[in-house]
């Protein structure tokens, strides 16, 4: 690579998001070196030295085909990499121990660079917390539903009768369920009928909260301060309830953030010092804004690929310091 300074993209190498920013950035020739953590150590080596005097880490990245400084990186775009994969000729208990090695050097050698991020992966991780997520929500004016985490039966029919109102159940933790089949299910969002609370509540915690009435839903990109909103109206009753069990009954389009809910939105991201958000957003009948989540790593291309909102534009012009 040449002396050029290189934004850095980590991410798997089937990423459509990543795909698209990265075509951004060639089309400004902005020079890119991309790779998945999950090719590190063995197809990805990394040299990196930090001494008294200087300031920062100062090395080589390389991965056989290119190389890149690290004192030279512009920007990271650090996108779901996978985790670094040991030789099989590594036995345990010795090969987790050596992942956990590699994991930790390169997530932390590389979130040490003085540079701009989408997202830093430990203001990511920290981001991500849905629970705390809601309270940084309100703080910041934004309305959010009211909502319970139990593992009690008894305390979950009081929520229940307290509201009064239809109920849903969510994941606490974003996933997929290994069936052993092959094949992984979603867990997704549902209506609950407390009729049918029993016991089997208290085998692990509930997400429960009131089910927002929707005129429609968005899906709000944010890429520093700038906002993009993709509308999702369902079609079917999967869809309203959770859109992504039923993507054939779904209508997109665009509209405004309302500036309250903007500058709110923004008042969110800064607390968690993040310059990317993926939000969903419920809109009721009387065109009030309701928060849900934000996935601080959350998948967009579709979004564009939908609406034609220029979110990867938005990603190349921070990474390449225009903005």
């Amino acid at each position: 690579m040449t002396a050029a300074r290189p934004v850095l993209v980590v991410a798997e190498q089937l990423d459509a998001s990543a795909d698209m920013v990265v075509d951004q950035l060639n089309q400004r020739d902005v020079p890119v070196m991309r790779f998945d953590s999950a090719d590190f150590p063995q197809k990805v080596s990394v040299t990196a030295r930090h001494e008294p005097a200087v300031t920062g880490w100062q090395g080589t990245l390389d991965d056989g085909h290119r190389s890149a400084r690290l004192e030279n990186i512009r920007a990271v775009y650090y996108r779901r990499p996978g985790r670094p994969v040991i030789a099989d000729t590594v036995t345990e208990p010795y090969a987790t121990w050596a992942q956990n090695q590699a994991d930790a050097a390169m997530l932390n050698l590389l979130s040490a660079l003085p540079v701009r991020w989408i997202n830093n992966p430990h203001s990511d991780r920290i981001a991500a917390h849905k629970p705390q997520q809601l309270v940084a929500a309100a703080r910041a004016g934004l309305r959010v539903p009211h909502s319970i985490i139990t593992n009690d039966p008894d305390a979950a029919r009081a929520f229940a009768k307290q509201l009064n109102a239809p109920l849903i159940c969510k994941p606490v933790l974003g996933g997929r369920l290994n069936t052993g089949t092959g094949r992984e299910l979603m867990v997704a969002t549902h209506r609950i009928d407390p009729v049918d609370f029993d016991d089997s509540i208290r085998l692990t915690a509930h997400y429960m909260q009131e089910a927002i009435p929707k005129q429609y839903e968005v899906r709000l990109v944010v890429v520093d301060g700038n906002m993009f909103a993709g509308t999702l109206v369902g079609t079917s009753e999967k869809a309203r309830t959770d859109w992504r069990t039923d993507y054939e009954a779904i209508e997109y389009g665009t509209t405004t953030v309302p500036g309250k809910v903007a500058t709110a939105v923004r008042r969110f991201m800064a607390s968690y010092g993040i310059v990317f958000g993926s939000f969903d957003f419920a809109v009721t009948p009387e065109d009030e804004w309701v928060f849900f989540e934000n996935n601080p790593a959350g998948t967009w291309s579709w979004v564009e690929n939908r609406t034609g909102l220029p979110i990867a534009a938005a990603h190349a012009d921070y990474l390449q310091g225009t903005t």
